[in-house]
């Protein structure tokens, strides 16, 4: 279809077509960028993948969005994807596989369909990192965690460990503390990165202990997750917990894009002017690029800024084509 408010070209339905936007991923970002070309008019899809909201929804608590004091990632992923429907944005839950150059166009192949795009927003963000000991995945989901929002509640009254010193250990951290009757925090270092409030509150608790510059040697037990082996300034130590959870960096969700965008060493998109790639028709927001702050409201951000720049070069094109 073509709109009437730009004459930019679009079809309807989910099962792949012509579009002037794909917008990959399903967080914050995304949505963001799905909101504001829903309002530019551009005819658009956001292949969103299994977890609407990304790594958002899986978030306990958010007291940092301005104008909301408190609320659950979920909730709030479930907002601002009401928002951009109700603007007419179009949601595919299927995954992207590959995107690769056409002449002017992109193809970007999901795992049940093609779309061809003339412009193309990644923001598939990325997942947790590994310490890759030993134990880690023989134990996943039987003691070894990277969402306390999600598993929390089976630790209730038990011991837990938490492995990271940055915003979402400390915040994961805190989650637990309202479960878990043992909690342990081990950071590589002698201080924590996280947000000096979060820290404050996780340390005045009363039910943290920490382990300073140490490190996860093995993870042990037998049916499920028994002790934690560590390496500690005082020699390697044994620490009983039932439960341990990650937070030790993230993985970049670029692999589909490799060949078509130009990444850094850590897997991110390397971008320009916050949003711009080396390709000139696809942009990068959130998680997914190379910028370091990274919450919410700079994902959110991220978003407009890139739905804008491809508002602005389908318009340039459309006059070129004139």
């Amino acid at each position: 279809m073509i709109d009437l408010r730009t004459g930019l070209v679009g079809s309807a339905g989910k099962s792949g077509g012509v579009r002037d936007l794909v917008i990959a991923g399903g967080g914050p970002a995304a949505l963001s960028a799905a909101l504001y070309a829903a309002r530019y008019g551009i005819g658009h899809v956001v292949v969103e993948s299994w977890q609407p909201g990304g790594q958002m929804a899986l978030t306990a608590h958010i007291e940092n969005y301005p104008g909301i004091e408190s609320a659950a990632g979920g909730d709030l992923a479930a907002a601002m994807r009401k928002h951009a429907g109700k603007w007419g944005a179009e949601f595919d839950s299927s995954s992207v596989v590959s995107a690769t150059r056409s002449g002017k166009m992109i193809e970007v192949t999901t795992d049940s369909s093609v779309y061809t795009a003339r412009t193309l927003i990644i923001a598939t963000g990325a997942a947790p990192a590994k310490l890759g000991v030993p134990g880690e995945d023989e134990f996943y989901g039987r003691g070894v965690s990277y969402c306390a929002t999600c598993d929390a509640p089976f630790f209730k009254g038990r011991s837990v460990m938490v492995v990271g010193g940055g915003d979402s250990a400390v915040k994961e951290a805190l989650h637990l503390a309202g479960f878990a009757d043992g909690l342990v925090l081990v950071h590589r270092r002698d201080r924590l990165r996280a947000e000096p409030f979060l820290v404050d509150k996780l340390l005045s608790c009363g039910k943290c202990e920490v382990h300073w510059n140490s490190t996860v040697k093995e993870i042990l037990g037998t049916d499920g997750v028994e002790a934690v082996t560590l390496n500690t300034p005082e020699g390697e130590i044994r620490v009983d917990v039932d439960g341990v959870f990650m937070y030790v960096g993230r993985r970049p969700a670029t692999e589909p894009f490799r060949q078509l965008v130009e990444l850094n060493e850590n897997g991110t998109v390397k971008t320009s002017d916050i949003v711009r790639t080396s390709d000139a028709s696809v942009f990068a927001a959130g998680d997914v690029t190379d910028n370091e702050f990274r919450q919410v409201i700079t994902a959110a951000a991220d978003g407009a800024r890139a739905a804008a720049a491809v508002f602005d070069l389908l318009q340039s094109e459309q006059v070129k084509e004139g």
